[in-house]
């Protein structure tokens, strides 16, 4: 009895098997395609790359970068346009959502690592990030500049804790003048309490908006650590990988990427020397 009923299901465990395979194999754009539609995973707490602005509404660098490329695989699907789902996450699970299949890109800070490759695959670099420097016109352009004068700095921070041992390392004596936010030491800056304010350079970059004299304040060039940022995707789909490698190539190489970043960090901001670099040589010929 038992064995007549495994011989009569075997047909239907078969069947459900390939089907099962046959959307497994069917790709990415493959269902991109017939639903018309893309699943952009984003942060809400990770300005300005990925949050929620004062609507409520997916915003940032990371996120108007996704939506470009969208527009650019509406185009090589033939479609004229792509409907955007959006999935928050959080630094905790954002990488679940790609492997577990509820989004097929996370637009957000993420750092491209090899450990990271054995999760899920990355595009061509989208930012380069890092600690640095914020300066008035004229004042410190590197580390050693700041010898004998005030940094400030977020207190309690690994940030913090940095800089500290960076000074130490390289020998110079600099007063490290704690800030209770952000906010505090851009004024700190303006007011010329300090010589220099140290932290993620995209912080930095944002904050220069809300100063009082944005004009007056730039990034010094060096970079006192570096992160490669990319856009994570499944894993194995090499099909859509090719297709949001193509649509980036094309952002950066029509200068359509310089408005993203001033609709971002403001419209006298610009990308430094070594981010032009990054987006001129990612760019992948056709």
């Amino acid at each position: 009895m038992n064995r007549a009923k495994r011989i009569r299901l075997a047909p239907v465990s078969i069947a459900v098997l390939m089907i099962t395979v046959g959307v497994a194999s069917a790709g990415t754009l493959d269902r991109i395609g017939q639903e018309k539609a893309i699943r952009i995973a984003y942060r809400e707490d990770a300005p300005p790359f990925s949050y929620k602005d004062k609507l409520g509404e997916p915003a940032g660098f990371m996120v108007d970068l996704c939506r470009a490329v969208a527009k650019k695989l509406a185009e090589q699907l033939n479609l004229p346009s792509l409907n955007a789902t959006y999935v928050p996450v959080t630094a905790a699970n954002r990488f679940d959502a790609i492997t577990q299949q509820k989004a097929d890109l996370l637009c957000e800070p993420t750092s491209a690592t090899l450990s990271r490759r054995e999760q899920v695959d990355f595009s061509i670099p989208t930012f380069l990030d890092g600690a640095g420097l914020m300066v008035r016109a004229g004042g410190p352009k590197n580390l050693r500049d700041l010898a004998g004068k005030k940094v400030g700095v977020l207190g309690g921070t690994t940030t913090e804790e940095g800089l500290r041992n960076t000074l130490k390392e390289a020998g110079i004596n600099s007063d490290v003048v704690a800030a209770k936010t952000h906010s505090e030491g851009l004024a700190m800056l303006d007011d010329g309490e300090i010589s220099a304010y140290f932290g993620d350079r995209s912080i930095l970059l944002f904050l220069i908006k809300d100063s009082k004299a944005p004009g007056k304040l730039r990034l010094a060039d060096d970079y006192l650590s570096v992160e490669p940022y990319a856009l994570a995707l499944p894993h194995g789909d090499s099909d859509f990988r090719l297709a949001v490698d193509r649509a980036l190539s094309h952002i950066y190489r029509s200068g359509e990427i310089a408005a993203i970043f001033q609709s971002t960090f403001g419209g006298k901001a610009e990308p430094s020397q070594i981010l032009r670099t990054l987006y001129l040589i990612s760019s992948l010929p056709d």
